[in-house]
């Protein structure tokens, strides 16, 4: 499993995210505060906090091809 930190800052942000991270077989999950959603999730994502970083964790060995994809919203 691997985590970073992310920022999402606009709603275009948040179909690029879910657009790249719809693309891999694992799970992913972004974690805000006491809440978890699943990253595929665009309505998910909409009902956390946006505006501060959000924890993502991927749930799998090889993500790398993932974590750079994701680059322009990691913190």
């Amino acid at each position: 499993m691997k985590t970073v930190n992310i920022l999402l800052n606009t709603i275009n942000d948040v179909k690029v995210f879910v657009n790249a991270v719809t693309k891999y077989d694992f799970d992913v999950d972004l974690i805000s505060g006491r809440y978890a959603v699943d990253a595929k999730s665009i309505m998910g994502i909409f009902s956390l906090d946006l505006s501060k970083p959000i924890r993502l964790e991927a749930h799998a060995d090889d993500c790398e091809k993932l974590l750079e994809e994701i680059k322009p919203f990691i913190q």
